[in-house]
């Protein structure tokens, strides 16, 4: 277990009566006005100056005026205080104001002062009971309430390494000190690590939105991480867009007398209108993306205000009645693009000229209602996607907390990789069959004198002629583009965000 940060150097830091027992000044205080919790006089600002300059001093090992990683390193280990590499070089990147890599005395006070703000928004989120104090049953809620089950046992011996006068519960004085010199963990990591809608684009933008911590709301990163996303999800479909327009071809023309391979779907693509055909209906499957993540995102936070919860997490089950209610706001805002994009998909050599052309053809021949044909199960797919996507990535992500976060809430490439992939898989799995029904209603339209079909017409007419496999027609290039779209997504977003600026994970 790591030790504790209540050392007489560390705790007197922030206060002159250098109380064994963590006595710092309360939050927002900045160091004047503030009585220790020895009952001893105020603090002085010129006095916590001098203290900060005395811990300053023992961490600044080769006497440059300046902290570095290796400063760091064996100063807090001097200290007792031994943190990873990884937690020192987040510790200098928080704090260093002029990127030379290292802290001034300037920037060790800001940081430590900025930290501290961030602790106390994750002190107040654990304190359910607004009593000051943080108990086992506390961090059990708190967890839970992110999907993370975890017993009253594990509780416990989060807080018996935080604990420093044996009452098995935390003060604000005790929390500070523990992690004053340590990276923000717990809640605010959980949600910066484990982001998933936001990342991972398979196509379909049925997932329910993220969260954000109160500290990505507050400096604006929120958008940036909107844009970085939209950014990966047009690369991501522009990769993956021969495989989905074969996938589109073999939902509506494949049946057991019309059996359609993948090999020979391509060669019949490119013989009819060559290499570029291969990519019919990527254009307005990429300019969906951002009015639909806005509408999404907007829909989201204005239904967590109207469920009037005061948490900053929701609860799995809010999350997801919450999540499916905005996605069924955004595919209703924007369905007219997705019967266009079908449309286009199976368009033949010179039928449109392009989206605008295909969207007046529809409406001169076959009226507005053209573009809400499929609409019901379009936005009944959506409960089995989001519910079964949500419900799996939380269970994988559950586990993985429970078993291997030792040090941290990050899971690293390969983990996220995978959980976003499986997760994906079986919520398209579950919505296929809605997914299949959707588009040959949304194509069946374009066939002139073509009877009216319904959505349950449709069902009993496969599985009549085709059985329970006719429902699943074009699974195979859907689940072959799942990989190399989470993927490629997952690169571009990483890299969206450094342009943008936004912290790296």
């Amino acid at each position: 277990a790591r030790r504790s940060l209540a050392s007489p150097v560390v705790s007197g830091v922030l206060c002159p009566c250098g109380s064994p027992h963590g006595s710092a000044v309360e939050s927002g205080s900045g160091g004047g006005g503030s009585a220790g919790s020895c009952g001893r006089s105020l603090c002085e600002a010129s006095e916590q100056d001098l203290r900060l300059r005395a811990l300053f001093q023992k961490l600044d090992v080769n006497r440059d005026g300046a902290l570095c990683i290796h400063d760091l390193a064996v100063g807090l280990g001097r200290l007792g205080l031994h943190r990873t590499e990884l937690d020192l070089r987040k510790i200098v990147k928080a704090g260093d104001k002029d990127l030379d890599g290292q802290l001034d005395f300037e920037e060790f006070v800001h940081y430590l002062q900025d930290h501290e703000k961030k602790l106390r928004l994750v002190f107040k989120s654990l304190d359910k009971k607004n009593d000051g104090r943080i108990d086992a049953q506390e961090i059990v809620q708190s967890l839970r309430d992110l999907g993370v089950k975890i017993s009253e046992q594990q509780a416990e011996k989060i807080l018996k390494s935080m604990d420093k006068n044996g009452t098995m519960t935390i003060d604000w004085n005790e929390w500070r000190d523990y992690h004053l010199l340590h990276p923000v963990e717990n809640i605010p990591e959980i949600i910066l690590y484990w982001k998933h809608s936001t990342i991972f684009d398979v196509g379909e933008n049925l997932t329910v939105p993220d969260e954000f911590t109160v500290e990505e709301r507050q400096t604006g990163m929120w958008w940036r991480h909107l844009v970085a996303g939209g950014g990966a999800g047009a690369v991501s479909r522009t990769c993956t867009a021969p495989l989905d327009r074969l996938k589109v071809l073999m939902q509506v023309h494949a049946s057991r007398s019309n059996n359609m391979c993948i090999i020979g779907g391509f060669t019949q693509m490119i013989r009819e209108g060559g290499p570029r055909s291969l990519w019919r209906g990527n254009g307005i499957n990429v300019l969906k993306i951002a009015p639909e993540s806005a509408i999404k995102f907007m829909a989201y936070e204005q239904i967590k205000r109207f469920i009037g919860t005061d948490q900053e997490m929701l609860r799995i089950h809010e999350r997801l009645l919450a999540g499916s209610l905005a996605g069924a706001i955004a595919q209703s805002s924007i369905y007219p693009m997705e019967v266009l994009k079908t449309r286009m998909a199976l368009r033949k050599t010179g039928q449109y000229s392009g989206m605008l052309d295909c969207a007046k053809n529809i409406l001169a021949k076959e009226g507005m209602a053209a573009f809400y044909k499929g609409y019901i199960p379009n936005m009944l797919g959506i409960i089995p996607y989001a519910g079964i996507d949500l419900a799996v990535y939380e269970t994988l992500k559950n586990t993985w907390l429970q078993r291997y976060a030792v040090n941290s809430a990050d899971p690293g490439v390969f983990v996220l990789l995978a959980c976003g992939t499986i997760s994906s898989t079986c919520g398209q799995l579950a919505s296929y069959p809605l997914a299949l029904v959707r588009t040959r209603m949304q194509a069946q339209a374009s066939v002139e004198g073509a009877p009216e079909v319904t959505m349950r017409g449709l069902f009993k007419h496969i599985l009549k002629t085709e059985g329970a496999f006719g429902l699943y027609r074009g699974l195979a290039p859907n689940f072959m583009k799942v990989i190399p779209a989470v993927s490629i997504s997952y690169v571009v977003y990483e890299n969206l965000k450094m342009t943008l600026g936004v912290d790296s994970r």
